[in-house]
């Protein structure tokens, strides 16, 4: 089809283009935000406050971004049927417009309930000891780049550094309109085979570390009700990086779920009052994707299938030696940029991992 039939066919389904971005359903949730961004205590939670308007904001420019489209290929319809129009001159503006629809119809496999949410981003160190400690170190540094280059807010919930070096554990909130829909395909096993620096003889490593993506709920879903009765809750002294409260006092807080025997901890913060809040907010998220995961059966549509962190179970490979390759084994998407992949620049796997799942 050529660009010009591309252009006709476009404006002559419009109609059907609003069905598919199903544009009459954010509509109605841009009301609904907006009626509550007007109650007179919406800046009370300034976090939550700016995720709804920030929610707003992109729903808002995605429909204006349909408009301008289909004013665009209007536009560019009209030229080619003239006579004497100069293809070749008009022929950039067609290729951004086709950006754009790319762009649009990208957002289509963003439909699922808590796609909007913001994520919560747990990496940890598998087989392959400290230097799995610092692939899972390698690999917050490149979720952090990413919520950088994209626009999301982060901040670390809670970490367990290594005896040596990098983590073996650590919690990443990437707060931000979309970013559970946009990361929740990097969940699973990723595989790391380099020169170990920790080796005397510079051998080659297979490193191995586990990536778990949850939905960030508020405290008034009412998909999740904690009941006090239902929790324990303990706190220790903070063992990380926090300041002067750090060791000191029990500003730590630790969380279990009774009923489910499920454990949350958070020890980042200054304050107890502020871990515990982020705990809650952990606990709730990881009892979501429980009951998420019960409901699916498939654990590859909410978060990838949950295997243990060695050889064969990786969803993608990066490989610094004895070439460079960074492939994802579901897609067969490979690149042999590994710096930009571990800078962050993430777009073609979590693209092509998200039209992946939407086919299965």
């Amino acid at each position: 089809m050529t660009w010009v039939k591309k252009s006709r066919f476009f404006n002559k389904n419009s109609c059907s283009c609003r069905t598919i971005f199903d544009f009459a359903k954010k509509a109605l949730r841009v009301t609904a935000l907006k009626k509550e961004s007007e109650h007179p205590a919406f800046w009370d939670d300034p976090k939550k406050a700016g995720r709804v308007m920030q929610e707003i904001e992109t729903l808002l420019r995605e429909r204006q971004s349909f408009d301008a489209l289909r004013e665009t290929l209007a536009n560019l319809a009209l030229f080619a049927e003239e006579e004497g129009t100069d293809i070749e001159l008009i022929a950039p503006e067609y290729t951004k417009a086709e950006e754009m629809i790319h762009a649009l119809e990208f957002r289509t496999l963003l439909g699922g309930d808590y796609d909007s949410a913001s994520a919560l981003l747990t990496i940890r160190s598998g087989a392959g000891g400290v230097d799995a400690q610092d692939w899972a170190e390698m690999l917050m540094r490149m979720y952090l780049r990413y919520a950088e280059k994209n626009g999301f807010r982060s901040s670390v919930l809670d970490e367990t550094r290594g005896g040596e070096a990098g983590v073996k554990s650590v919690t990443l909130e990437i707060d931000g309109a979309y970013a559970y829909g946009y990361l929740r395909g990097e969940a699973g096993i990723h595989r790391l085979v380099r020169l170990s620096p920790f080796n005397a003889n510079s051998l080659r490593q297979t490193s191995f570390a586990s990536v778990e993506v949850m939905p960030v709920i508020e405290n008034d879903d009412s998909m999740i009700v904690l009941k006090p009765e239902d929790l324990r809750i303990d706190t220790y002294r903070s063992s990380g990086a926090g300041g002067q409260n750090v060791n000191k006092t029990e500003s730590a807080v630790r969380i279990t779920h009774l009923a489910t025997n499920t454990v949350v901890s958070c020890q980042t913060e200054r304050s107890q009052l502020q871990n515990r809040e982020q705990a809650m907010k952990l606990l709730r998220s990881k009892l979501l994707q429980q009951k998420l995961e019960a409901e699916a059966e498939a654990k590859r549509k909410i978060r990838g299938e949950w295997k243990s962190a060695e050889w064969g179970n990786q969803i993608r490979s990066y490989v610094l030696h004895p070439y460079t390759l960074v492939k994802d084994h579901r897609t067969n998407v490979e690149t042999s940029d590994t710096g930009k992949v571990l800078d962050g620049n993430l777009e073609q796997f979590i693209e092509s991992t998200l039209r992946f799942l939407k086919v299965e």
